[in-house]
């Protein structure tokens, strides 16, 4: 088992999460027709009990970002895509990409797929930077 260790940690250092980002207009125009829906996950729990985590979510399925060249890239909106939102204040927020709600002026989204843990409410104006975590 030690043998195995050094290299497994190695990979996991040098692993990363691919970051890429597009702008608040861009976000609007990829939502324009989507809409909300119930998002159900079983969580497990031994002895087999089972909890349903019940959020809302969004039935968006892929996503165009750029990267740090600004190619164009178009993605599948997965379960364990993220997404940061940096206001101008200088504010972070993540949460999933496939729980972000577009409501009147704001962004909404779960932090979470278990339970409902949503963000407060982020107004467009005060968006500086969004960036999406693949």
């Amino acid at each position: 088992m030690k043998k195995y260790t050094i290299p497994v940690l190695t990979m996991l250092l040098l692993s990363g999460c691919q970051t890429y980002h597009l702008s608040t207009q861009s976000l609007l125009e990829q939502f324009a027709g989507v809409k909300g829906e119930t998002k159900v996950t079983m969580l497990i729990v031994p002895p087999f009990v089972c909890y349903p985590g019940i959020v809302r979510g969004n039935d968006l399925r892929k996503i165009t970002v750029l990267d740090k060249k600004e190619h164009e890239h178009t993605f599948p909106v997965t379960r364990s895509m993220g997404i940061k939102i940096t206001q101008k204040s200088g504010k972070h927020t993540t949460f999933y990409v496939n729980t972000l709600l577009l409501k009147d002026s704001t962004i909404t989204g779960d932090k979470t797929h278990f339970f409902k843990s949503q963000i407060t409410p982020i107004y467009f104006a005060n968006i500086s930077k969004i960036e999406l975590q693949k």
